[in-house]
């Protein structure tokens, strides 16, 4: 079918690149004048591309003007010319493409083009490698060409002060990894100044080995993890306070809208008894909050109704099935409380802080493009996910590259007595070998086969970039044999020595198929670079991964009825497109979990998406009075809607009402229920939201409008941050725990997109409330900072979640250490004389 469509049709990609080689003819023609140049005239390119930018000329039109500027700037500092492919490759690149080129067609040097010609807009480009070693590499060789033709080049590595960072996105063009891009974009999110944040808004990105970092990678998610600062041994704290205070007394409690709140009465015991001044200055936002969850853990959360302990497990109850929900954990530290409450041991508040796939975060960038040697495989995934479609360059010399059938073994033994005399033999005749192998153990293995043969070789495992890249760039050399695994020094070209050409070139042993095409076409690339010679095998057992998931008994018995020995293959093409179609299978399945995978980060990037952008607007602006007033408002409608849903106005729970504005935004007894009383409910929102915004003047007259703009962003920012922080945490938790629902028969991913909804709005409720409450109660203090609310020492970006461990009480606190309640005596002094 597909032969008969191109036959009527023609091939798209042959298509398309008869239509780039129209603008190449343009670029060549341009070549003779371009060379004439001085190299202050080449160098005044830019400042008159950029000129005619300005006067509203496009990329698109400046195109062969800009790719012939960096065509002879290439020759001037690198003594480099772009082939006629490479420019096309270039073109590619810049339409938003994925370039597969092969290896050794010279990929780094077609970025040159489109980064130059983006760069020109002033936006930044970012070059994304796999690793520090190349971002390094390539900053430096291709740096040469722009910063001769005036641009800026940064690069941005991993452990860079911040001030270093800043410079690297400030340049024109900024080399690093896919990680260090990613977890910067996290970091950027968690800054408390605009000042400290290093990215600029992301606008055009080039990823080199694109199908590595968005595909291999695409199942990892980035994660920061830290340690929030809540004090486990603080929960136990508040939780044995809460149980000696008197209901009405010290404190009013709310059913219907599940809030607890101390009285006047209960702000003096708590002062008291932790030894501070005043409960609601910012400086005690933290041991308020553990009060206050203490309070609803203690008075609101009933056991065997709302949650269940077994084996020392806090487990949540579905209020509306009665179903135990498998996975999931209240937010906001009510979880830990009510695991103080009932004397068990509160887990570790170890937690994910920041999260995003590679998906997410690269589908941000206004454009996007990418190159490798293998994308081809991945078009599908590449199409749907990213919206990436694949050119397949042509190279630019023939291919001479013989790849053989594969060979099959009974056993690993057999195959790798093969593998070592194959190696012997090719030896001899002191042609090159490159053998992949698929694990480190593999690799150990074949060194200690080939040290008894006493043939001299190499081994790589992808450890250390810099030495891999010169050993596996030496390769080719006469008699030289190196043992890498398959990714070992991806983006090196493997140059051949002096009469290799004359032996058959290098020759690639494969001893696995790895479950993705692509990577075996990786290891073939190594060979036949820019229409060399060369050849490649892949040496297979019956015991391997993928053949044991894939018909491997059907070969087995037939090598059984043959007779054949351990060292007696089966060479044959049928095996070779058996295999090939066991791949395809493994692809399709990889692709659906990271599509499953990106499915449940859709759901979080939508929420990230709000947040950030709320957070953003909160650094941004110099005065965020609106911002704060829009979030008051829906806390008095929630507590008014809440009672008042009765539809006789009589029966409605108005000395409620007046007891939580009192208690929250207000004083004792400035809204009784008579005020209320005759009002319908949106004018009981109006007449309290008036009330509250007339103290709100006040207050700001009194301090001034100044300390007040700053302590606004001082609350916003933290309740932001330390509720985002948490439902991040608990979307984890209930990330972890859903599959389980499937045994329900439920569909796990709208259970999750449903909960995830619910709890986002909780959280945004949660802030609203947290700002509501400290703008009008706290003291404003004349040298307030704004305060991260985890500690900077403890945040780690290794890419894993953060574990959550069970904490045994007092194991937190030294007894000189710093009592966490907060009254700033020593442990032993004050709550540590009787533990």
């Amino acid at each position: 079918m597909l032969g008969l469509m191109k036959k009527i049709f023609g091939d798209t990609n042959e298509r398309d690149v008869k239509r780039l080689m129209k603008t190449v003819d343009i670029i060549n023609k341009l070549e003779p004048e371009f060379e004439a140049l001085s190299d202050e005239q080449l160098q005044g390119k830019t400042a008159e591309f950029r000129e005619r930018i300005e006067k509203g000329e496009t990329l698109d039109e400046l195109l062969p003007e800009a790719f012939a500027t960096v065509r002879e700037a290439s020759k001037r500092t690198l003594g480099l010319r772009h082939y006629d492919v490479q420019l096309i490759g270039g073109m590619a690149l810049h339409e938003g493409r994925i370039a597969e080129m092969k290896t050794g067609e010279g990929k780094t040097l077609v970025g040159t083009l489109p980064v130059y010609l983006n760069a020109l807009l002033g936006q930044g480009v970012h070059v994304v490698t796999v690793n520090d070693y190349l971002a390094q590499r390539d900053s430096e060789q291709m740096g040469q060409i722009y910063n001769f033709l005036g641009m800026t080049v940064g690069i941005n590595l991993n452990g860079m002060e911040h001030e270093d960072k800043q410079a690297a996105y400030a340049c024109d063009i900024t080399y690093g990894t896919n990680n260090e891009f990613g977890f910067d974009y996290l970091r950027d999110n968690m800054v408390l100044y605009k000042e400290q944040m290093v990215q600029r808004p992301l606008y055009y990105c080039i990823i080199d080995e694109v199908d590595s970092i968005l595909i291999d990678e695409a199942r990892t998610p980035l994660i920061i993890s830290g340690q929030a600062q809540k004090s486990t041994e603080l929960y136990y704290f508040a939780d044995r306070f809460v149980k000696k205070l008197e209901r009405e007394e010290d404190y009013t409690v709310d059913i219907k809208v599940k809030a607890v709140a101390l009285t006047e009465k209960g702000v003096a015991k708590a002062e008291k008894a932790f030894g501070i001044d005043n409960l609601y200055d910012h400086s005690n936002i933290l041991l308020n909050h553990h009060i206050t969850q203490a309070l609803k853990a203690n008075v609101i959360m009933r056991r065997d109704v709302d949650y269940v302990v077994t084996e020392d497990e806090v487990l949540i109850v579905d209020e509306f099935t009665g179903r135990i929900m498998q996975g999931r954990r209240y937010s906001d530290g009510l979880h830990q409380a009510i695991e103080a409450k009932e004397g068990i041991e509160v887990q570790n508040e170890s937690m994910t802080l920041a999260t995003i796939t590679f998906q997410n975060y690269f589908r941000m960038y206004r454009k996007l493009a990418g190159m490798t040697g293998t994308a081809k495989t991945e078009e599908e995934e590449f199409k749907k996910i990213y919206g990436l479609e694949v050119l397949q360059v042509p190279t630019n010399r023939p291919n001479q590259r013989v790849d053989m059938p594969d060979v099959v073994y009974k056993s690993e033994e057999g195959k790798f007595k093969a593998v070592v005399e194959q190696i012997v033999e090719r030896h001899k005749k002191n042609q090159p070998i490159l053998v992949g192998t698929v694990s480190i153990e593999n690799s150990e293995l074949l060194d200690e086969m080939l040290k008894r043969k006493g043939i001299p070789h190499k081994v790589l495992n992808a450890k250390y970039h810099a030495e891999e890249a010169e050993i596996i760039s030496r390769a080719g050399e006469p008699g030289s044999v190196t043992i890498a695994t398959n990714m070992a020094g991806r983006g090196t070209d493997i140059l051949l020595g002096e009469g290799v050409a004359d032996i058959g070139g290098l020759h690639i042993i494969g001893t696995e198929r790895h479950e993705s095409r692509r990577i075996d076409n990786q290891l073939r690339g190594r060979a036949g670079r820019q229409g060399d010679p060369g050849s490649t095998q892949f040496y297979l057992s019956l015991g391997d991964e993928l053949m044991k998931r894939f018909g491997a008994d059907n070969v087995m018995n037939m090598m059984e009825r043959l007779g054949f020995e351990e060292d007696q293959p089966i060479e044959s093409k049928m095996i070779t497109r058996a295999v090939e179609s066991a791949q395809k299978r493994v692809e399709g399945n990889n692709f659906d979990v990271r599509k499953v995978v990106l499915q449940y980060d859709d759901v979080m990037n939508q929420q990230r998406e709000i947040i950030y952008k709320q957070r953003r607007e909160l650094l941004e602006s110099e005065n965020i009075k609106q911002i704060v007033v829009d979030m008051i408002k829906p806390v008095i409608e929630r507590v008014v809607e809440a009672h008042t849903m009765d539809d006789i106005p009589e029966n409605w729970e108005l000395q409620e009402v007046a007891d939580y504005v009192n208690t929250k935004m207000l004083e004792d007894g400035a809204i009784t229920r008579d005020d209320l009383w005759g009002k319908e409910a949106n004018e009981m929102v109006e007449f309290i939201f008036e009330k509250v915004m007339t103290k709100y003047d006040t207050r700001e007259q009194a301090i001034g409008p100044e300390l007040v703009r700053e302590f606004e962003k001082v609350i916003a920012l933290r309740a932001v941050d330390s509720k985002w922080m948490d439902h991040i945490d608990a979307m984890d938790q209930l990330r972890q725990g859903i599959h389980l629902r499937a045994y329900g028969g439920t569909d796990p991913l709208r259970e999750y997109q449903f909960e995830g909804y619910e709890m986002f709005n909780a959280m945004v409720a949660a802030i609203q409330e947290e700002v509501a409450t400290y703008i009008m109660k706290a003291q404003i203090e004349t040298n307030q900072e704004r305060q991260a609310v985890v500690d900077e020492d403890k945040i780690s970006t290794s890419g894993e979640p953060a574990e959550k461990r069970p904490v045994k009480r007092g194991e937190q606190v030294g007894r000189n250490d710093l009592c966490p309640c907060g009254s700033g005596k020593k442990y032993k002094h004050c709550h540590g004389q009787n533990a």
